[in-house]
C-alpha cells in the first residue's frame, strides 16, 4: 500500500499515525477515532473541480462511471484494480420549490440531494463501496455491520456482487424489532448471516465491534474511516449540480453522525486544496426520539474546541441516559441511535463549518416526507428530518429565505412502505398500530385512497370528482 495515505488519530494533542492497511479502526494511544489522510504534497491534484467533468462522457470505464469513484483523486487510498463498484452514485440534486413553498423559502433555492437512488436505496453505498474496496486490500473474508437496516442492505448487496474467491461474507446484527421488513428483506434477499440479538442499535454495534476484534472480521460501521471516505462524494455531487457553486447550506438527517462528519471533512479538504473558497454551513437534525447529539450540542454546549472537547460532559450524559434507561425510540428507524458513534467528528465538523443542530418530531418528520414525496421524490421517514429540520430554521430566521439550501435524502420510500401506508390511509386502526401509538395524532398531507362501489358509473364520478 502506498505511503502517500494512512490513518490519523482526530485528536490534535496525539495525531498518531497508523497504517493504511490497519482495520483496528482505533488510534493505538489514545483510543480515538481516525482519519484517513493524505501526503497531498506528493499527489496530484486537479487545478478545478471542473476537471472531474471530463469523465462524464467515459461511460465504458466503471470507475469513472461511478458516482463515487469518478472523484477518487479525492480519497486517492486505493489502487483502481482493488476497487469494488456497482455503480453507485448515479444520484440527482433536483430544485424542489415545492418543498422550498412548504418551507418558506423563495423558489429556486432549495435542492434535494436524492441518495435514494443508489442501488442499495440508500447513501450508504457511497461508503460501502470504499470501505469494501479498503476490505479487499486487507485480504478480508467476512465483513460485519449492525444496522437500523440501509447499512445492512449496503454491506450484503456488495458481498453478494463483489465475486471473489471465496467471496466475502456479510455478517449483521440487528436489534430485535429494529429494523423495517424493506431493509430486512435485502439483507436476506442477498444472502447476509443475519443476527438478530435481543436489543437496540447501541447493543448491536457494541457486539458487532467485540465480534470483529476477536474474529478478525472486518467492520464496516461508520467508525471505519474509509466509510466517510466514500460518503464524501454526496457532496461532490451536489457541488457539480449546481456548476460548482457552493450553497450556502447543507441540511443531513444525524444518526450516528457519519454523514455530517464526512461532509465537514470534504468541504475542510476542498478548501485547503484551493478548490472552493468558502465552506457551506452544515445543519444537522436528530428525530426527538433519538436526540443525543442535538441535546449535547444544543443544550448543554458541547463544541469540539479545537478537539478539547469536554469529555466529562459527554460521559456525564450517556451515565445519566444509562441509569434512567432511555432508549431511542422514534419512527424514523435509521437514525434510532442513542449513542451516535462519530459524535467527536460530527462537533469538528460543525466546528470548521459554522454549524447548528435541530430536532424534529416523528410528527414534523412525516408531515415534511408527505410534501416531499407530493413534489416528486419519496423517501424514507429519516429522510424527512432534513426537510422538517430547514423548516423550524426558516422560521427562526437562523436559514434566510433567499439562502441557497441543499438537503440530504438519505433512503428510498421503499424502505419503510409501512409508514407510507399508514400515514395516508383512511383505515383508523391502520393508522393508530403504526403511527397513533407512537405519538402520532394526524396525517395533515395524507393522500388518501377513495372509496367506491364496483360500479362503472359511480367509478366515473369519483375520477370526475377528485382528478
Amino acid at each position: 500500500m502506498s505511503d502517500l495515505s494512512f490513518q490519523r488519530c482526530i485528536n490534535p494533542a496525539c495525531r498518531a499515525t497508523v497504517d493504511l492497511a490497519d482495520t483496528s479502526f482505533r488510534c493505538p494511544k489514545c483510543g480515538g477515532l481516525l482519519d484517513v489522510a493524505y501526503d497531498w504534497d506528493r499527489l496530484p491534484v486537479p487545478k478545478s473541480l471542473k476537471h472531474f467533468e471530463t469523465k462524464w462522457a467515459n461511460r465504458s470505464d466503471p470507475l469513472d462511471f461511478s458516482g463515487v469513484w469518478r472523484f477518487r483523486e479525492l480519497f486517492p487510498f486505493a489502487p483502481d484494480a482493488k476497487v469494488m463498484t456497482i455503480g453507485e452514485g448515479q444520484t440527482l440534486c433536483q430544485r424542489a420549490d415545492t418543498v422550498a413553498s412548504y418551507v418558506g423559502m423563495n423558489p429556486g433555492t432549495v435542492y434535494l440531494e436524492y441518495e435514494g437512488m443508489n442501488p442499495s436505496g440508500s447513501f450508504k453505498d457511497n461508503g460501502m463501496t470504499a470501505a469494501f474496496t479498503h476490505a479487499r486490500m486487507t485480504g478480508a473474508t467476512r465483513a460485519a455491520c449492525a444496522s437500523t437496516g440501509n447499512t445492512s442492505a449496503s454491506l450484503a448487496i456488495y458481498c453478494a456482487a463483489g465475486g471473489g474467491s471465496p467471496p466475502m461474507r456479510a455478517v449483521i446484527f440487528i436489534g430485535s424489532g429494529k429494523i423495517s421488513y424493506g431493509k430486512l428483506s435485502q439483507a436476506l434477499e442477498h444472502g447476509a448471516l443475519t443476527v438478530q440479538i435481543a436489543g437496540d442499535f447501541d447493543d448491536a454495534l457494541r457486539q458487532v465491534q467485540d465480534v470483529s476484534r476477536q474474529l478478525g472480521i472486518y467492520l464496516v460501521n461508520s467508525v471505519n474511516p474509509f466509510r466517510l471516505e466514500g460518503q464524501k462524494t454526496i457532496m461532490f455531487r451536489i457541488l457539480e449540480a449546481l456548476r460548482w457553486r457552493v450553497p450556502d447550506w447543507i441540511v443531513v438527517p444525524g444518526g450516528n453522525l457519519g454523514n455530517v462528519s464526512s461532509f465537514g471533512k470534504a468541504f475542510t479538504e476542498l478548501k485547503d486544496l484551493g478548490l472552493i473558497d468558502r465552506a457551506p454551513r452544515l445543519a444537522v437534525v436528530n428525530a426527538a426520539g433519538a436526540d443525543t447529539f442535538y441535546q449535547l450540542y444544543d443544550r448543554h454546549g458541547l463544541r469540539w474546541n479545537a478537539g478539547e472537547f469536554d469529555k466529562a460532559k459527554y460521559d456525564a450524559y450517556m451515565h445519566a441516559m444509562d441509569a434512567a434507561n432511555r432508549r431511542a425510540d422514534t419512527l424514523a428507524s435509521a437514525i434510532e441511535i442513542n449513542r451516535p458513534v462519530n459524535l467527536p467528528k460530527a462537533l469538528r465538523a460543525l466546528e470548521r463549518c459554522g454549524g447548528v443542530v435541530r430536532e424534529a418530531s416523528d410528527q414534523e418528520m412525516l408531515d415534511a416526507k408527505a410534501k416531499i414525496g407530493a413534489g416528486g421524490l419519496g423517501c424514507e421517514p429519516a429522510s424527512a428530518a432534513s426537510v422538517a429540520g430547514l423548516l423550524k430554521l426558516v422560521k427562526e430566521g437562523v436559514i434566510a429565505k433567499s439562502d441557497t439550501v441543499a438537503c440530504v435524502l438519505t433512503g428510498h420510500v421503499l424502505k419503510d412502505p409501512d409508514a407510507t401506508v399508514a400515514y395516508h390511509t383512511a383505515d383508523p386502526a391502520v393508522f393508530e398500530a403504526k403511527l397513533g401509538k407512537r405519538g402520532v395524532k394526524r396525517a395533515m398531507f395524507a393522500n388518501r385512497a377513495v372509496q367506491v362501489p364496483n360500479q362503472l358509473s359511480e367509478i366515473v364520478k369519483a375520477i370526475e370528482l377528485y382528478a
